[in-house]
C-alpha cells in the first residue's frame, strides 16, 4: 500500500513572519515601499487631518498609497476588495504593517485628496528625473478612452431629457391603471400587484431624479466656434458621450504626455469630452509650469524639445498657438496619410467592401463606394445625375476645411432604396431599406481658394510632409501607444470607478503613477 505523509487541519501552528522579508528587492512592492518611505515628503496631507487635540488617530497616508498603487497594479479598484486583500495577501499585510483600513476610508482616500495625489505625482516625476529616465528630447500626447460610473442610458440633451421624463410619467399612469383593473377583480393577484407596485416606485424615481436634475442644472455646450448643446448625464455631468473603437462609451478621456527615453508619463489629465483640440493647450502650459516648477527645466520649449501628437489635436488654433509660441511641434492633420504615397493604396486595400447585390458594378471604387467622379456633375447648371441617372437634390454651397467652395447634392432614400447600384453606392444601404437616414451624398468643388485660409495648418503640413516631420512622427505611437496598453491591458485598469472630474482626474494620476513606478523599478536604482 503506497505511503502518505500524514496531515491534520486540526491543528495549531504559530508562524513568524517578518514583514520587511516579505518585501523582495527587485519588485514592484520593494520600489513602492522604498520610495514612499525615503523620497517623497507626504507632509502634504497632513493639514488635511484635524485631530492633534483629540480624536481617534488615522491611518498613515503613506499605507493608505502603498495598498491603493499596489492594488491597482494588480487590476484592483474596489476598495472593499483592497480591504479584503489587507486581511488575507502577506503582500497587502506586509505593506499595510497588518492594519486592515475600512473600505470607507481606502475609498475617502482616493475621493477626497486629489490636490496632494497631483503633488505626489510630481515628486515621483522628480525621482524619476534625479534617476535619470527622462530624455528631455521629444514628448508625445495622447489619450485613452475610457468608461466611467455613469450610465451612457441617462444621457441626453435638455430636450430628449425631458422627453424621457414624460415617457416614464405615461408608463406610470399605464401601470397605475393596471394596478387599478387588478383591485377590482377578486383576490389572488397579490403578487401581482405587488410587481406592479414595485415597478411604478422605481418609474417613479428615475421620473424624479431627472425633474430633479432639469430644475438643477443648465443645459451643457460645447466648445466650437458656434457653441450648440451636447449631451449632458443626470449621474456624472461632467463625463461624455464618446466613440470609441469598442462601441460608444460613457466616460473620461484620459490624456498623458509621455518622455520618449523610458516612456516615463509626465502628464496626466483626464477630460470629459470626446474631442482633444481643445486639451493641447492647456497640457503644454501645465507641462512648462510643472518643469519649472521642479526645476527640472527653466525653458522647456526654448530648449528645442519635439512635441508631437496624433490627428484629433490638429486645428487652426493650435497651430497658431505652436507656431507664435515657438513650440518644435509635429502635429499632422488628417489628411496626412491621403498626401504620403506609402499609403496610396492602403484605404483600398483595407476598406471594408460591403457585399454586392442588384447589378454588378465594373468601375472604379475606392473604400468600396462609387466615388463622386462617378456622377455627371453639371458645374453651369448645378445639377448632378447619379450613375443610374437619377437626378440628386442640391443642397446649396458650403466651404470646405480647405477653404475651396463646393456645392452639395443628395440623393432622396426612397429613390435610393430601390436602386439596384445601393450596396455599392451607399455607405450603409441597410438604413435605405427602412427609409431612415439620407440618401448618397456627393460634393464637387466650384471654386478654390485664392488664398489660404489656414496658414498656421499649411505651415504645419510643411513640416510634418517633409522627410524629417515623418522620421519624427513615426515614434509618436511607439513612445505613448505602450503606456495606454501597460495600463489597460497589462495592469487591468478599464475604467474609472469615481464621478466628478476632480476626483477621476485624481485616479488618473493614480494610474500613470503605477506606470512610472514600474519604470522606476526596471530602469531605475531604488534601494539597490
Amino acid at each position: 500500500m503506497a505511503k502518505f505523509i500524514p496531515y491534520d487541519y486540526n491543528q495549531n501552528a504559530m508562524v513568524v513572519v517578518n514583514f520587511q522579508d516579505q518585501i523582495q528587492p527587485g519588485t514592484f512592492e520593494h520600489a513602492l515601499h522604498y520610495l514612499i518611505e525615503h523620497k517623497l515628503d507626504l507632509s502634504i496631507f497632513d493639514p488635511e487631518y484635524a485631530n492633534d487635540d483629540g480624536g481617534r488617530p488615522a491611518y498613515n497616508p503613506a499605507i493608505l498609497l502603498k495598498i491603493i498603487l499596489f492594488a491597482y497594479s494588480k487590476g484592483i479598484t474596489s476598495s472593499r476588495e483592497i480591504e479584503w486583500c489587507c486581511k488575507s495577501n502577506i503582500i497587502f499585510k506586509a505593506l499595510s504593517c497588518d492594519t486592515v483600513p475600512h473600505f470607507t476610508t481606502i475609498a475617502s482616500f482616493v475621493s477626497n485628496f486629489p490636490v496632494q495625489i497631483e503633488a505626489v505625482f510630481e515628486q515621483v516625476l522628480l525621482v524619476c528625473h534625479q534617476q535619470g529616465l527622462l530624455g528631455h528630447e521629444l514628448f508625445a500626447i495622447d489619450g485613452c478612452k475610457l468608461p466611467s460610473n455613469a450610465a451612457k442610458q441617462w444621457s441626453g440633451t435638455f430636450k430628449e431629457l425631458t422627453a424621457k421624463r414624460r415617457k416614464l410619467k405615461k408608463l406610470i399612469r399605464h401601470h397605475l391603471q393596471r394596478h387599478q383593473e387588478l383591485d377590482s377583480r377578486d383576490a389572488g393577484e397579490a403578487e401581482q400587484q405587488q410587481r406592479i407596485t414595485q415597478t411604478i416606485e422605481t418609474l417613479s424615481a428615475n421620473a424624479d431624479k431627472i425633474g430633479e436634475f432639469l430644475k438643477k442644472s443648465a443645459p451643457r455646450m460645447g466648445k466650437a466656434k458656434k457653441p450648440q448643446e451636447v449631451k449632458s448625464n443626470i449621474t456624472d455631468n461632467d463625463s461624455a458621450k464618446m466613440t470609441t473603437s469598442k462601441g460608444t462609451i460613457q466616460g473620461y478621456n484620459g490624456i498623458a504626455a509621455v518622455d520618449s527615453k523610458h516612456q516615463i508619463v509626465i502628464a496626466a489629465t483626464a477630460l470629459g469630452e470626446g474631442q482633444e483640440q481643445h486639451s493641447l493647450q492647456p497640457v503644454l502650459v501645465d507641462i512648462k509650469e510643472r518643469f519649472t516648477r521642479l526645476k527640472i527645466s527653466r525653458n522647456l520649449y526654448k530648449e528645442g524639445i519635439i512635441v508631437t501628437a496624433d490627428t484629433g489635436y490638429a486645428s487652426e488654433a493650435n497651430m497658431e498657438y505652436l507656431k507664435t509660441s515657438g513650440i518644435n511641434a509635429y502635429i499632422p492633420d488628417n489628411q496626412f496619410r491621403s498626401r504620403d504615397p506609402k499609403f496610396a493604396d492602403h484605404k483600398g486595400k483595407y476598406a471594408k467592401k460591403p457585399a454586392v447585390t442588384g447589378k454588378p458594378w465594373d468601375g472604379a471604387t475606392r473604400g468600396g463606394v462609387i466615388p463622386a467622379s462617378e456622377f455627371a456633375f453639371d458645374a453651369k447648371a448645378l445639377t448632378c445625375r447619379c450613375p443610374e441617372g437619377n437626378l440628386l437634390s442640391y443642397r446649396g454651397t458650403r466651404t470646405n476645411r480647405d477653404g475651396d467652395t463646393a456645392a452639395h447634392f443628395e440623393g432622396r432614400v426612397l429613390q435610393c432604396r430601390h436602386c439596384p447600384l445601393k450596396a455599392k453606392c451607399m455607405v450603409n444601404p441597410k438604413a435605405a431599406d427602412h427609409g431612415k437616414g439620407k440618401g448618397r451624398q456627393v460634393s464637387f468643388v466650384i471654386k478654390r481658394r485664392t488664398q489660404s485660409t489656414t496658414p498656421y495648418t499649411d505651415w504645419m503640413k510643411e513640416r510634418i510632409d517633409s522627410a524629417k516631420g515623418k522620421a519624427i512622427y513615426s515614434q509618436r505611437m511607439s513612445v505613448v501607444e505602450p503606456v495606454f496598453g501597460n495600463l489597460s491591458t497589462n495592469k487591468g485598469l478599464r475604467r474609472f470607478s469615481l464621478r466628478g472630474k476632480a476626483k477621476v482626474q485624481g485616479q488618473w494620476q493614480l494610474f500613470c503613477l503605477v506606470h512610472n513606478i514600474e519604470k522606476l523599478q526596471n530602469f531605475g536604482s531604488l534601494g539597490r
